[in-house]
């Protein structure tokens, strides 16, 4: 066998504009699972039943189900139960959303269970609500102790994106599977698809690794 790049370079904007469509599914899940999550989490952390076991249950369920069922599920059945014609990209980003928000709500549950109690009753005695107390002391704290956790969870996320082109969404991999269908080279092609993904995760690992460097001199990482 002989490598064959040509086919790749001659349509290398085929495959850029799949890698762009690929991270807009990222950016748009990331930005409805992180806030879902942490409601999911403080709701997890409520002393009441009716907030607590609705969002365990949620938590479980999508920590449990393989995110591809729960993609068929929204994409070909909630249209027929809702009566709503819903998108590729619309299901993608719910089901990735959603499926992120349990794991995201996991991270953020064991970041606010890690704040000292002393800190805490501190921010009480200074008048501070509940509300206040976790929005201005709790949530700075534990956030900056879950960089890493969060780093590895979005990259888990980018990487669920490939899922994706099971619904005719033209990401980055249902283009490619539209090149090699196309031009048979398929070592090549999904060389550089490799390629794509291992130079933005390994980018965006040098930049959470020096913010995690910068959290850990100011003494706010990993629960210093």
């Amino acid at each position: 066998m002989q490598w064959d790049f040509s086919p790749v370079w001659a349509n290398w904007d085929f495959l850029a504009l799949g890698f762009v469509n690929s991270l807009k599914v990222f950016v748009v899940s990331l930005l409805l699972g992180l806030p879902v999550g942490l409601a999911l989490a403080l709701m997890r952390l409520s002393q009441s039943r009716l907030l607590s076991w609705p969002a365990l249950v949620v938590i479980e369920i999508m920590r449990s189900t393989p995110p591809i069922v729960t993609l068929f599920w929204v994409f070909f059945a909630a249209p027929l139960i809702l009566g709503l014609r819903i998108g590729s990209f619309e299901a993608s980003v719910v089901t990735l959303g959603i499926a992120s928000a349990a794991f995201f709500a996991e991270i953020f549950r064991a970041g606010i269970v890690s704040v000292e109690k002393g800190l805490v009753e501190a921010s009480m005695a200074l008048a501070m609500t509940p509300a206040q107390s976790t929005r201005r002391v709790v949530l700075p704290i534990a956030i900056k102790r879950m960089v890493a956790a969060f780093f590895e969870r979005s990259v888990e996320l980018l990487k669920g994106t490939t899922l994706v082109s099971t619904v005719a969404y033209a990401d980055l991999m249902y283009n490619a599977n539209a090149l090699v269908q196309e031009t048979y080279r398929p070592l090549e092609i999904y060389s550089v698809v490799a390629l794509f993904y291992f130079g933005f995760i390994y980018v965006a690992s040098i930049i959470t690794g020096r913010v995690e460097v910068y959290l850990a001199r100011t003494g706010e990482a990993g629960g210093h």
